[in-house]
């Protein structure tokens, strides 16, 4: 298959309820085009998700019947050559419109070539001419068609940080995300994986903030490496690797790590404590769990052990148990669209006061299993207030025996923009850094008592 036939095939697969990023894996892996290809796949079918609201509004001032009554092949061909045509200079409008006839002559049926050839030309003449509203008397419709968003998002986005910032907010959840990694640095300092990386022909920097971070670019797939396969890194965006960081937990240390799986977090604790002590990664889903065993045994850490359960109703014996407790809650994922560009579209407002009470469930129950004078840690991937600062604020609240603390002494200290760190909290933007949105509190339960081991 080529590119565009590999973006086609996923954009359908995602149109039937397959998530992007699994459906594009899935189809690279089994037909393995080269790197270029590669590429021009994963800008192409992403790119279209991303844009899909502005690519339709485009689309139906030029066909006559709505797009809902093409089927989707055509659909999504006309979506392909459109995003070509609009978004993509360095390649000729007579190449996109092309390519989209051959792939609806392949896809299509009997005299869809000549309806996809005549919508994508007409829209090559005219696409100078579209107007999009204007940001002064409708800024809400500026803002979605111009940068791809839901209407409800940018509505809240406005309300809450008015129109430059949303602005923003919207071109950086429009950029491709940057490939980074973590260092496994119980088997290898960043340096030398550095070195190691070049001498299999990937170009690696190191990550301005975590540690143990490298950017990695000039590569095909992460599996095909010998460094991956040999568990010399961990694949993970630099923003989750600074969670652990926020928990500092010590070599013999007891984590607990709710809503776990597949383990990022979880393999980062153990190598915080030098694969010593005890990590327990806790989560619903059993089939996660088994990725996060297959993470462990790749990368050599043995203290991590796995349980299946609610983390809303941990076992009483857990109670009291860990010196470090991570919440890395589930959560509306606003942190993290440009990294899952159909996402934008999955979600509804209605959707947060469900998680918000869920999230709240899961740190009470895990409250419980904090040892007096330990810590716990509340993380998401989002920026809602309602689901960060408002949910830590309230939990405070419900257990006065908990209490934020400063997270200056663990963090650096160009991440504080919003000058937050030394009341115990941690909200980054999508659009402050290079990395994804997360927010992360830090808090202590008072007391000294460590109770013995379960």
């Amino acid at each position: 298959m080529k590119a565009r036939e590999i973006a086609l095939a996923v954009l359908k697969a995602v149109e039937e309820g397959a998530y992007a990023n699994i459906a594009l894996d899935q189809f690279l892996e089994r037909h393995r085009p080269h790197k270029l290809d590669r590429a021009l796949a994963t800008e192409l079918a992403y790119g279209v998700l991303r844009s899909l609201n502005t690519l339709d509004w485009v689309l139906t001032s030029f066909v006559r019947q709505p797009l809902a009554a093409q089927t989707p092949w055509v659909r999504n061909i006309l979506r392909l050559g459109a995003y070509q045509l609009l978004f993509m200079d360095h390649i000729p409008d007579a190449a996109a419109c092309n390519e989209a006839v051959e792939l609806a002559k392949k896809y299509g049926h009997p005299g869809a070539d000549k309806f996809v050839n005549a919508v994508l030309r007409n829209v090559a003449r005219r696409k100078e001419e579209i107007v999009y509203p204007d940001p002064g008397k409708d800024p809400v419709a500026a803002i979605a068609l111009r940068h791809s968003h839901p209407i409800w998002l940018v509505e809240r986005w406005l309300r809450e940080f008015g129109f430059e910032e949303t602005v923003r907010l919207c071109r950086a959840n429009n950029r491709m995300a940057p490939n980074t990694v973590r260092t496994n640095t119980l088997r290898v300092t960043r340096e030398e994986l550095c070195g190691i990386l070049r001498e299999e022909g990937v170009q690696a920097a190191a990550t301005r903030f975590a540690a143990e971070g490298l950017e990695l670019k000039g590569f095909v797939s992460y599996r095909q490496l010998a460094s991956f396969q040999g568990g010399l890194f961990q694949i993970q965006d630099e923003s989750s690797m600074l969670v652990p960081h926020a928990a500092a937990p010590v070599p013999g240390n007891r984590v607990l790590d709710a809503c776990g799986a597949p383990g990022g977090k979880a393999t980062h604790f153990a190598q915080l404590i030098k694969d010593t002590g005890e990590v327990l990664l806790i989560d619903l889903h059993p089939h996660k769990l088994r990725l996060a065993e297959e993470n462990c045994r790749r990368l050599g850490i043995t203290c991590v052990r796995t349980r299946a359960q609610d983390a809303r109703r941990l076992s009483p014996e857990l109670n009291g148990w860990a010196d470090v407790a991570l919440v890395d809650a589930p959560c509306s994922g606003l942190g993290v669209l440009r990294r899952r560009p159909d996402a934008r579209w999955r979600k509804t407002a209605g959707q947060i006061p469900g998680l918000v009470r869920l999230q709240a469930a899961i740190l009470d129950s895990v409250a419980a299993t904090v040892r007096p004078g330990g810590v716990l840690v509340y993380s998401t991937c989002t920026i809602t207030e309602e689901e960060n600062y408002a949910q830590v604020r309230d939990f405070v609240a419900r257990h006065p025996d908990y209490t934020l603390e400063d997270l200056r002494p663990f963090l650096p200290a160009g991440l504080d923009l919003r000058d937050t760190m030394r009341h115990g909290y941690l909200q980054v933007m999508p659009h402050d850094f290079s990395m994804d949105g997360f927010f992360v509190a830090r808090l202590r339960k008072r007391g000294t008592v460590v109770l013995a081991s379960i």
